[in-house]
């Protein structure tokens, strides 16, 4: 899981002892796990504000909240604090974040952003495009929104049908439609 080193431990020991209350822990997360996009993050966590699942750990003198979720993806993970003459700086390195850790029993949104971002978003790039998951609501169904050149591309239909719904069923089953909420009123970086 995530190492947080000595100097990261006082340094974010001395950030939560300037904020208002005794019960602010740290909350360690991925958001876009296992994509291109993944971004490593770790935030203010005051008493109430975890999540449900997620997985506390102890440190001498803050708790540390790791997001269920991105803990496969924290894997190896280390977060350190070097002083330098501008003061200093955290760096979390977070080596597995961009990696897919997808398998049969991953969550399905984590299933449908690995094939967005390997197979689909590929060939969209050739025009400019891309798709992402927005959320994946009741009875499985896909929402995802096109940006750059599919944005109001005259295509879009033809690109969500014959392209990506297709990939998407054909490979996850389990879900029974795909929908597109994107605007494409805007249409100035469209393909077509």
């Amino acid at each position: 899981m995530v190492e947080i080193t000595i100097s990261a431990q006082e340094y974010l020991q001395d950030l939560l002892s300037k904020q208002e209350g005794s019960d602010v822990g740290i909350r360690v997360f991925i958001s876009d796990p296992g994509t291109p996009m993944a971004e490593t993050c770790i935030a203010y966590c005051r008493a109430g504000e975890e999540q449900e699942d997620d997985i506390m750990v102890d440190y001498p003198h803050f708790a540390a909240w790791i997001d269920a979720k991105s803990e496969r993806f924290l894997e190896d993970a280390l977060v350190d604090y070097a002083e330098d003459r501008m003061g200093g700086q955290l760096t979390i390195k977070a080596p597995n974040a961009k990696l897919p850790k997808v398998s049969d029993d991953s969550p399905i949104e984590d299933r449908i952003n690995y094939l967005l971002h390997s197979q689909v978003n590929p060939s969209l790039a050739s025009h400019g495009g891309m798709v992402s998951l927005v959320e994946v609501v009741e009875d499985n169904i896909a929402v995802l929104q096109f940006g750059g050149g599919c944005q109001g591309c005259g295509m879009v239909d033809m690109t969500l049908k014959d392209g990506v719904e297709k990939t998407l069923l054909e490979q996850l089953p389990e879900l029974t439609a795909v929908r597109d909420v994107t605007d494409h009123s805007v249409t100035e970086n469209a393909y077509y």
